[in-house]
């Protein structure tokens, strides 16, 4: 690949429409042949080692700062890794090969590949750690709901705003017994709970299309780097989303430190999570209400995906088909 020479911005501009999506598409891929094999590791591993041979042919000097860890746990995709072929502007770079790995290897509903990427410095430096999340789709008033407040007034408040009794509600939430107190709150203001076992990431972006998926609030406690990936997707399309890092032991609080994070109970609004131009991409590994699977026919592998641009605020759905298989292949 030739040097390219112009802004960050116009670079993300340049390679993210097409040249992020063959990124995912490759994780899709290689994530895919593997599912309903019950092997969450190999699964996972495929996604990785794909997206980071995609990663690093690109024309740009990445650091990966959100992750699969925050050491050199070689192959997994860590956190402080250098991605690119160097001959580019630096960019921060979030990933997640694989979100709902459980979901792939037992083929069940929603599993994707996603990555983000934004100028440098820009992207929250999450440690891998636990975040509070609330989050809500576009065209709501500024402050309608907030982390700190009880999960019935978000509702009522959300309700109120939407011009709908609460009944008319319904909240995302992972299904995990941590969950077990939010979820009775919320049911008691009469509103509806889905439960997922896997996929926040999805999950929040889920938030801003209730139309296509019934979802208006997402709420509870999921993994930091996932918020982070789901902040640069809702700030493409519009919304709103706060966090705070669950940091309750002295250890998670040096690795936060260490990462830069000086308030262990600072609230994160979404542009505190991902600002300035930050792009998004995500392809379907098995079926789910965001993004269709990958389908293997005989002569065309076919993929979905879907790109978010902040700056733009625009949202492109590509659907591939390809006929060169060899691009999957391993070299």
């Amino acid at each position: 690949m030739t040097e390219i020479t112009v802004a960050a911005g116009q670079v993300i501009e340049r390679i993210l429409s097409l040249e992020l999506v063959r990124v995912t598409e490759r994780a899709a891929v290689a994530a895919a042949r593997l599912r309903g094999h019950g092997n969450e590791k190999a699964a996972d591993q495929a996604a990785v080692d794909a997206m980071r041979r995609e990663l690093n042919r690109l024309p740009i000097d990445g650091t990966v700062v959100i992750g699969e860890g925050e050491r050199d746990e070689a192959p997994m995709l860590y956190i402080g890794e250098r991605v690119g072929n160097r001959k580019g502007p630096k960019v921060d770079i979030a990933v997640d090969p694989l979100e709902g790995t459980t979901l792939c290897a037992k083929d069940m509903p929603g599993s994707i590949a996603v990555m983000a990427m934004a100028e440098g410095g820009t992207l929250l430096a999450a440690p891998d750690v636990y975040m509070e999340k609330i989050a809500i789709g576009p065209g709501y008033p500024a402050g309608v709901v907030h982390l700190d407040a009880k999960p019935e007034d978000n509702i009522n408040a959300l309700a109120k705003a939407k011009g709908v009794s609460t009944n008319e509600i319904t909240a995302l939430v992972l299904d995990r017994p941590r969950h077990a107190d939010l979820i009775a709150a919320i049911r008691r203001t009469g509103a509806a709970v889905r439960l997922i076992s896997d996929g926040d990431v999805a999950g929040v972006i889920f938030t801003s299309m209730p139309e296509q998926t019934g979802i208006d609030i997402y709420l509870g406690i999921g993994a930091a780097p996932e918020g982070v990936l789901a902040a640069g997707a809702l700030r493409c399309i519009g919304g709103q989303m706060q966090g705070r890092l669950i940091l309750d032991t002295e250890e998670t609080r040096k690795r936060a430190a260490a990462m830069g994070v000086s308030d262990p109970n600072r609230l994160y609004e979404m542009k505190d999570l991902a600002r300035g131009d930050v792009v998004v991409a995500a392809t379907g590994v098995t079926d789910g209400a965001l993004l269709k699977g990958v389908k293997f026919g005989k002569e065309v592998i076919e993929t979905e995906t879907i790109v978010y641009r902040s700056v733009t605020g625009t949202v492109r759905k590509i659907e591939a088909e390809h006929r060169d298989h060899s691009k999957f292949h391993m070299e």
